[in-house]
C-alpha cells in the first residue's frame, strides 16, 4: 500500500486533474492480491443480491449496480483509510468529508454501450462557484482489456451546463459527436484507484468478451451535498467499535444491531435500455 510520504507529492496534480479533466488516478495503490480478495467479496455480494427482489438494479442490458454494507468488504478500512483517498477527499471536499456510498458496477458479457451521462444533476454550488461536492473512487476487480467494455469519459465535461440535458443528466444526441471526440478509454489494472467527479460525462462501453468487469464504487461527499439520501449502507455496533477513529469521523451511516439486505434506491432510469 502507498504510504503518506509518497502521497503528498501526487496530491497537487490529482486535485488539478479533478478540476480540469474531471478524473485522476493512483496507480498500484494496492496489490493485485488485495484486488482479488475484493473481487471475491463483490461476487459473493452480487450472487446474494441477484437472488432477491430489488437486490440489484439494472444500469443497461447485462449491466448491474449493487450497494453493499462496509462489513461485506474485507478491505473497507484499507480503502477508506488509504492516504491518497483521505488526502484527495479532504483537499477537494474539505476536512469534514463524508463517506456515503459503497457499491459496485458489473458489466457482464453482452453489456451494450450506455448513453453518455453524468450520475446526478449538477448542484447549484458547482454551477455558481465551480466547487465540486462529491467524488467517486473506483477500483477495478480485473485487469481491463479492450474487449471488456472499458469505461469511457469525456474530460472537462464536469462543468457542462446545458438546459437540454435530459433529467439534467443526459446530453442531447446532437452533442454526442463532441463527447466522442473528447472521449478517453480507461484501462485500469488490479490495485489501481481512480477518483472522478460523477458530473464528468461518461459511459460504459460494450462488453464483447466472455468475462465480467466488476468495479467497486466508493462515494464521498462534502457536507450538505445530499447524496447520502440515495444510499442505505449501515454498520453493526461491533463493527463500528472496531473502526479507527479517523474512519468513524467520516462514516455517516446508521449504526444498527443487525444488518438488513439493501433495497437498491440509486436507480438511473435513462440507463436501463442502454444506448438504444
Amino acid at each position: 500500500m502507498t504510504d503518506a510520504a509518497t502521497t503528498a507529492p501526487h496530491l497537487g496534480p490529482a486535485v488539478q486533474d479533478l478540476h480540469t479533466a474531471g478524473i485522476t488516478a493512483c496507480r498500484g495503490a494496492f496489490t493485485p492480491q488485495w484486488a482479488d480478495a475484493m473481487r471475491e467479496d463483490v461476487e459473493t455480494a452480487f450472487a446474494e443480491a441477484r437472488g432477491r427482489k430489488d437486490g440489484a438494479v439494472g444500469r443497461g442490458p447485462h449491466r448491474y449496480y449493487v450497494e453493499i454494507h462496509p462489513e461485506q468488504l474485507r478491505g473497507f478500512v484499507d480503502l477508506v483509510d488509504h492516504p491518497w483517498v483521505r488526502a484527495v477527499s479532504e483537499a477537494v471536499l474539505g476536512p469534514d468529508y463524508r463517506i456515503v456510498e459503497l457499491g459496485f458496477d458489473i458489466p457482464l458479457a453482452g453489456a451494450v454501450n450506455q448513453p453518455w451521462h453524468r450520475d446526478f444533476p449538477m448542484p447549484d454550488v458547482t454551477r455558481d462557484e465551480r466547487r465540486l461536492t462529491s467524488l467517486a473512487f473506483n477500483l477495478t476487480a480485473v485487469d481491463t482489456r479492450e474487449d471488456m467494455g472499458p469505461f469511457e469519459i469525456a474530460p472537462g465535461t464536469q462543468w457542462d451546463d446545458d438546459a437540454r440535458f435530459g433529467h439534467r443528466m443526459f446530453p442531447p444526441r446532437d452533442a454526442y459527436p463532441r463527447y466522442e471526440e473528447l472521449a478517453e478509454r480507461k484501462y485500469p489494472r488490479r490495485g489501481d484507484i481512480s477518483a472522478r467527479s460523477a458530473l464528468t460525462v461518461h459511459r460504459g462501453t460494450a462488453n464483447r468478451s466472455s468475462d465480467s468487469r466488476p468495479v467497486l464504487v466508493l462515494g464521498v461527499d462534502a457536507p450538505g451535498a445530499g447524496n447520502d439520501a440515495q444510499h442505505d449502507m449501515a454498520v453493526t455496533r461491533e463493527y463500528w467499535a472496531s473502526l479507527p477513529g479517523r474512519v468513524r469521523a467520516h462514516l455517516h451511516c446508521p449504526v444498527v444491531e443487525k444488518l438488513t439486505p439493501i433495497v437498491q434506491k440509486h436507480t438511473i432510469e435513462g440507463l436501463v435500455m442502454g444506448d438504444a
